[in-house]
Parts: structure tokens; C-alpha cells; sequence
């Protein structure tokens, strides 16, 4: 059984990707098959997916969900909206002084105000008086995760979403869509492989380490997806003939994966509290295109059962000496399950 230390590991600061490249699909792919470790450019995706493979895409579309504001009695609140409950209703986390009580008011970015309602675990019940995506869209700020150390601007809001970013709701990028730019999905379609879409709304829990060392104590935050039988029936005419699921991102990877757990990939639409790590049987994906990830984070172990623990240490190792550049406006990994090897 592994514990939370034996998914640490040092990386140097200047590792982390603070700034995308200008072109997309200019990033660097480390393709780990087993224990093969190959450089490429991530415009080789092309030469390494074939007619009839699958890629499965998640097409949610990044919220900007950090607001700055003032509580009634004055006082600085950031608020960071998590989930979208309705038109008119989120879960946020809120950081101030004192926390707010039910019935308080909050300005928000100095242009209109929200009522406190029930906390719900780590987060508040936030009422706003309008429509919920159209006052997010007009007055918030795009939320760069927490080791971007720069505020976001244009060329953030631009770059943080994915070319086919579509459904409102993420408050983080589903990053290793990032990569994909339009000339590279033509290529891609022109070639024969296939791409369908899943959503699922990314929460600002994807960037929490784990902090129990036991990692069956471990609480998973959750995440809602959806899966439309048009999808389903992609994925089930690929394995049919033989071909790839290749999940892009590890968010594309748990909806498709929770989707599984009877077995087989049914439609649908649910929460997902999926906490996947070495020794578990994945159903549905045989291979996968990620970034790099967190040292002690879910998704670092997700991937480790994946292709392998031993495997994907070699493979940091190797990224972290030859310079790869770390997290989400960094280079991809293309993973070969076991299943597979």
C-alpha cells in the first residue's frame, strides 16, 4: 500500500510554467509506454494516434470566478466561486477577517451585491440578485491557480480556455486541452481520429494537496459531470474496433472513469468523488494526455496508477532533468495504460 509520502517529490521553482508559449501545440510531449520514455513535440500527437482512435475531450469553459469586495461593516472579503448551484445561487469559498453570516451582504467588485446564505462545509451559500453567469462573465476575474504568480490578464483569458471550451462552470482549466489548437484538431479529424466530449466542471480542490498520510482517510472533493450517449456510443464503436480511448486530461479521464463503474460507460449526468490511485482497474481509458502534476496531489496518484508508480517517477525525474516545463501552462505526457503494455 502506498502512503502520501511516496508521491512526493522536489522540483525546482523555475520548473513551473508561469507564462503559456505563444503557440499552443509548440509544448514539449514526454510519451511514457512502459518503461519507455521518448521526447517529442506535442505536435507529434499526430503521428502517435491513428484512424479510429478516440479522443475524449472535456469541454468545459473556464468561469471568472474570483471577485474582490467589502462586507457591510467594511471589511476586504475575496470570494472564489466553486460551484454554479442555479441561475441565481453558488457555492464559494469566501476569505476575510470574520467569516460572513447567513443574511449578510457583500459588494462585489464594487458593481452589484450578494446575500450570505448556509455554509456547506468549506464553502458559502452565495445569492446574487442577477443572473448568476452574466454578472461572473461582466464584473470577475479569471482565476489562475495558485502557483501562477502573476495576475491574469487578455492574454490569459484567451489562453487559460481550451479552442473548444463550451459549458460554463470550471473555476481551473481542464489543462492538458490547452496543447490543442485549431490547425492540430483539423489534422487530427482529416486523419481519421475521432474526438468526442465529455463535461466536467473542474473545482479549486484539483490544486489541494492531500494532507492525511493514510491516503484511505483521504475525503475527495467532488466534481459534477455529465455524459451524453453520443459519446457513450463513440467509445463503445472505438473498443469495438479496437482502437484507443484516449482521455485528454485527467478531468476527461474521472468522468469517463465514474461512468464505468458498472463496468461499462453509461450516459449521464452526476457527481464524482472518484479518488483513483495505484491498484486500481481502469474500464474504460487506455491511454491518456496530461500535464504535469503536484507533488502529493490526487491526480500525481491517478496517474501513477495509470502507466505506473515506478514509471511515472522515472519519467518526472527525467522531465525535471531535461527541463520540462511543470503544471498548467506547461508540457504534456502521452500515457500508455497497463492494460495496454
Amino acid at each position: 500500500m502506498y502512503s502520501l509520502s511516496d508521491f512526493d517529490f522536489d522540483l525546482p521553482p523555475e520548473r513551473i510554467a508561469q507564462l503559456p508559449l505563444p503557440d499552443r501545440s509548440a509544448s514539449r510531449l514526454l510519451q511514457l509506454d512502459g518503461e519507455q520514455i521518448t521526447d517529442r513535440h506535442f505536435a507529434d500527437i499526430l503521428d502517435q494516434l491513428q484512424a479510429g482512435d478516440l479522443l475524449v475531450m472535456n469541454n468545459t469553459r473556464v468561469l471568472k470566478a474570483r471577485f474582490f469586495g467589502v462586507k457591510e461593516t467594511g471589511g476586504q472579503v475575496e470570494v472564489l466561486v466553486e460551484r454554479v448551484l442555479d441561475s441565481r445561487t453558488v457555492l464559494a469559498q469566501v476569505r476575510a477577517s470574520k467569516s460572513p453570516k447567513p443574511g449578510n451582504r457583500i459588494r462585489l467588485a464594487d458593481a452589484f451585491d450578494v446575500t450570505t446564505g448556509e455554509r456547506a462545509g468549506e464553502f458559502f451559500t452565495l445569492h446574487f440578485e442577477g443572473d448568476v453567469f452574466e454578472l461572473i462573465e461582466a464584473h470577475g476575474r479569471l482565476p489562475l491557480p495558485p502557483y501562477i504568480e502573476h495576475t491574469a490578464d487578455e492574454f490569459d483569458e484567451q489562453r487559460y480556455q481550451t479552442v473548444y471550451s463550451k459549458e460554463p462552470g470550471a473555476v481551473a482549466a481542464p489543462t492538458a486541452g490547452l496543447h490543442f489548437d485549431q490547425p492540430l484538431l483539423d489534422k487530427l479529424a482529416a486523419k481519421g481520429v475521432n474526438i468526442a466530449y465529455v463535461t466536467l466542471h473542474v473545482g479549486a480542490g484539483t490544486f489541494q494537496p492531500v494532507r492525511v498520510e493514510d491516503l484511505s482517510q483521504h475525503n475527495m472533493h467532488t466534481e459534477w459531470y455529465t455524459i451524453a450517449q453520443e459519446t457513450v456510443d463513440a467509445v463503445r464503436a472505438a473498443k469495438a474496433a479496437g482502437r484507443d480511448v484516449v482521455a485528454v486530461g485527467t478531468t476527461s479521464l474521472r468522468a469517463l472513469e465514474s461512468a464505468s463503474q458498472s463496468g461499462e460507460l453509461v450516459a449521464g449526468s452526476a457527481d464524482t468523488a472518484l479518488f483513483i490511485t495505484p491498484g486500481y482497474k481502469f474500464k474504460t481509458v487506455t491511454r491518456l494526455i496530461t500535464n504535469f502534476h503536484l507533488p502529493k496531489s490526487t491526480l500525481l496518484m491517478l496517474v501513477s496508477a495509470f502507466a505506473g508508480y515506478a514509471e511515472i517517477r522515472k519519467a518526472y525525474a527525467h522531465a525535471i532533468a531535461n527541463e520540462y516545463r511543470f503544471f498548467s501552462y506547461g508540457d504534456a505526457m502521452l500515457l500508455t495504460t497497463h492494460s495496454r503494455q
